[in-house]
């Protein structure tokens, strides 16, 4: 089984994410469920990179190594509106930059599009192939990037974190411009811990369809993506540090990737009954993930898995309507969120050098 593993094309695990996104697509639309688009008659996708965690040093070529060592890494493609994983760029070289799978997510982009990324996306060649196809981009600015002001910062009003301001601008390649662009500066109120204020984004969406406060907020909504990664990593398992082959751990991924959209379909079910806010606020995906691996063994065990199958040949009103029904059973409060309450400052400790230890009985005591 390891060694098939090793040898599963990383192409395959991107075609299985995709696949599983087009048909977890088509029971969202037939439920009904999506979350509204910030920008009317465009759709916003996020656009990630990944390191895959390092893994024990199994292979021959790492065992006399102590440095870790990376099975590769992988650029992600997100659509916040359904919380699916579209698309999936691996890569088995552990070092390498995100720009390099950059030319393979140009070409999945679509018109009407808006990719949203951090700095390592703003790539001049990136960001004209994807004018070119007619999608948009919001994009954190690279100070590597060339960008010739067209006019003075203006003031556009606030945001829940600090002002916006914005002016118009033109990117050059070789000297030459090459592209308009809109740069946003959101000077937060708090600076960040690398002290970096104001934070400036680049895009080119027309300010009558995407005010600079619109753009800021959509930015802002990057870190979801990030909640995400942590969902696969954590509560889905998605590095496994025993598949030390890249091709291994790529696929290992890609399999989380589409569990993940599994859970997201499962989720919009439940969102029929509960509410779409109230699932996004208060279903906890680790409760989630620990119920379904708890009980997948012993349901495999008591149905073969030919009674399965029934469910692969069901037309897709009547699956949707079988889902609907299960998710009205469900115990709701086994899979809430318990979030604790405020951190509370950490009480001063004293030392005594002539006393290094304590009794812990003796203590408990004296406060009894």
């Amino acid at each position: 089984m390891y060694r098939k593993l090793a040898r599963v094309e990383p192409t395959t695990g991107t075609e299985w994410v995709r696949d599983s996104a087009r048909e977890s697509r088509a029971v969202m639309d037939a439920l009904a469920y999506t979350r509204p688009e910030p920008f009317p008659g465009d759709r916003v996708k996020r656009l990630d990179g990944h390191a895959l965690a390092a893994t024990e040093h199994r292979l021959k070529a790492l065992r006399r190594r102590r440095a870790a060592a990376l099975p590769g890494n992988a650029v992600g493609v997100y659509e916040p509106a359904r919380h699916l994983r579209v698309d999936l760029f691996p890569c088995e070289d552990g070092h390498a930059q995100e720009r390099s799978l950059l030319p393979a997510l140009v070409e999945t982009l679509q018109r009407g599009e808006v990719g949203v990324g951090d700095r390592h996306f703003c790539v001049t060649d990136l960001l004209v192939g994807m004018a070119q196809r007619g999608a948009y981009f919001i994009v954190r600015e690279h100070e590597h990037v060339r960008l010739t002001p067209q006019e003075a910062m203006r003031d556009c009003g606030r945001v829940e974190t600090g002002t916006v301001a914005a002016q118009r601008g033109v990117l050059t390649r070789a000297g030459q411009p090459t592209l308009a662009v809109r740069r946003i500066a959101v000077r937060l109120d708090p600076p960040t811990r690398a002290g970096d204020t104001p934070r400036y984004l680049l895009t080119d969406l027309p300010p009558a369809d995407a005010p600079a406060t619109g753009v800021a907020r959509v930015y802002r909504g990057r870190w979801r993506l990030e909640t995400a990664f942590q969902i696969l990593a954590t509560a889905l398992t998605s590095e496994i540090d025993t598949l030390a082959y890249p091709k291994a751990a790529l696929f290992g991924f890609a399999v989380a990737g589409v569990t993940d959209n599994v859970r997201a379909t499962a989720t919009a079910a439940l969102a029929q009954g509960q509410g779409a806010d109230t699932i996004e606020r208060a279903l906890s995906d680790h409760d989630l993930a620990a119920e379904l691996d708890a009980v997948a063994a012993g349901m495999a065990e008591a149905l073969p898995a030919q009674d399965w199958q029934v469910f692969r040949l069901l037309p897709l009103t009547a699956f949707v309507a079988c889902l609907l029904t299960l998710a009205e059973h469900v115990r709701w409060a086994r899979f809430r969120k318990h979030p604790r309450g405020p951190k509370k400052p950490p009480p001063k400790r004293s030392y005594d050098p002539k006393h290094p230890h304590v009794s812990t009985a003796r203590l408990i005591a004296a406060r009894k």
